[in-house]
């Protein structure tokens, strides 16, 4: 998809690329900025400067990641740049941030046990709950959170330890 995008400036495949990365990248830029607005506009001004630069796309080695992190200093400068608000600090706690899947599999776990996870996962400390969501929802490798948020691979893995310990603990 990426070679079509840089090579043959294919739309197709950058409308299928936005499609495919928009919610999550949304989503995680949602947990930094807890605003739907600015989130929405930096995911897109992100979209819109790949495009610009889609003869540069083919040297990025794994889009997902680049894209992360570059929502990830965007967000983090627009939090520097806002002094009219109140600095926040990250808080990935609302329940919008960790949604469950449907599938099969879901459907046979009842609306209580979705309840019970849901407050657990909830319960989990912000960075813990964070890497939770990145590696278990988004898919993505420990080596690739740890890329995007600028940790090394132990501490992601110990954090992903730790949140399902808590959640081990917490459900049984």
């Amino acid at each position: 998809m990426i070679r079509r995008i840089q090579i043959n400036q294919d739309e197709s495949a950058f409308n299928e690329l936005y499609r495919q990365l928009f919610g999550r990248l949304f989503q995680f830029a949602y947990s930094f900025l807890g605003d739907k607005e600015p989130a929405e506009e930096i995911v897109n001004d992100i979209f819109v400067n790949v495009w610009l630069r889609r003869k540069d796309v083919g040297k990025v080695l794994n889009i997902q990641v680049y894209l992360y992190v570059t929502v990830k200093n965007a967000c983090l400068n627009y939090i520097r740049g806002t002094s009219s608000k109140q600095l926040k600090e990250v808080n990935i706690a609302e329940a919008y941030y960790f949604h469950l899947s449907v599938d099969p599999a879901q459907l046979l776990i009842s609306k209580e046990l979705q309840a019970v996870l849901l407050t657990a996962v909830d319960s989990l400390p912000p960075r813990c709950k964070l890497i939770f969501k990145m590696v278990k929802q988004d898919g993505l490798s420990c080596k690739e959170v740890a890329a995007i948020l600028g940790l090394s691979d132990k501490t992601v893995f110990a954090q992903l330890a730790i949140a399902l310990k808590k959640l081990e603990s917490i459900l049984l």
